[in-house]
This record gives C-alpha cells, structure tokens and sequence, in this order.
C-alpha cells in the first residue's frame, strides 16, 4: 500500500491568521515593555508616533502574514508508512506499528488530536485542531473521524486496494 496517497492535514488559513496575530501582539508587547523600560531609564529618547504605530499595528499585521506562511509548513501527513507531524520548528513520524491510540482531546482551550504510542509517550499533532475565536475548525469531527478510520483501517490489515 505503499503507492496509496496520503491525506495532509493543515491549519485553517483562520487559524494560521490568528496565529500569527497572536505571536505578532506578544512581540509588539515585547517591544513596547522594553522601549517603556528605556524610556524611563533615560537610556534613549521618547520615539515619535510612527514607531508606536509600526510597532502597535505592523508587527501583528507581519505575524498575520507570517502565520500563513508558516502554516504552509506546519500540519500532519498520514500515509501507509504512519503518521508525519510536521512544523517550522520540529517533526516526527511514527509507524502504525507503533500506535497504541488515537484521542481527540481538550487541552489548553483547544481540542486536539493525541497519538499515544506503545511507548508509553504521546503525542500532539500540530493540525487538525479546533478552539475559539480565530481557531475554530467547523469540519475538525469530520478530519478527526477519517483519522481514526485510517489508524483503525491500518491496525487491522491496512486500506483496501
């Protein structure tokens, strides 16, 4: 079943826009605290309204955009091999062989799909996932059902032809 195509599971382009909202307002916070900080220390001069508006407005509009970009890079690839997490930062696979279970979970405001292996581990794959506002997936039960057919399809014999 090595020829069989693999599904590929990938962010939302909201999710991946609140995302990078979300790291864009944390950096713009960031920048403010430290240039606040040196202000009152007198280490520099007090900046003018175009930096507070780049720094207020652009860097959640660069990380809105950002996040869409990275979200292209991020996501979980299931084939007859096992399932492939994959992110900016990191990624890993692990055989059918190796999976113990397969739980959509709520975790930190979000629900989210958990790979428990034989091991003992277990691990969060980085798409699908539902949450509020901006990370909200409306076909999230839809993925997560032909996620648990697949793992369920392997672990009896694999897909048929």
């Amino acid at each position: 079943m090595e020829h069989a195509s693999a599904a590929v599971f990938r962010p939302t382009w909201q999710q991946a826009v609140g995302r990078g909202i979300y790291l864009g307002a944390l950096a713009a916070t960031g920048v403010v605290l430290i240039t606040v900080a040196l202000v009152v220390t007198g280490f520099v001069e007090p900046p003018d309204g175009v930096f507070w508006a780049a720094t207020t407005l652009g860097l959640p509009a660069a990380g809105a955009v950002l996040g869409v970009l990275a979200g292209r890079l991020t996501g979980t690839q299931i084939s007859a091999r096992g399932i492939r997490t994959g992110s900016v930062l990191r990624g890993g696979v692990a055989p059918w062989d190796d999976v113990a279970d397969l739980r959509a979970e709520r975790r930190g405001g979000r629900t989210v799909v958990s790979v428990y292996l034989r091991s003992g581990a277990s691990v969060q794959l980085h798409a699908p996932y539902s949450g509020g506002l901006l990370a909200t997936d409306p076909k999230f039960e839809g993925k997560m059902y032909a996620l648990s057919h697949l793992w369920r399809s392997h672990r009896f014999g694999g897909l048929p032809g």
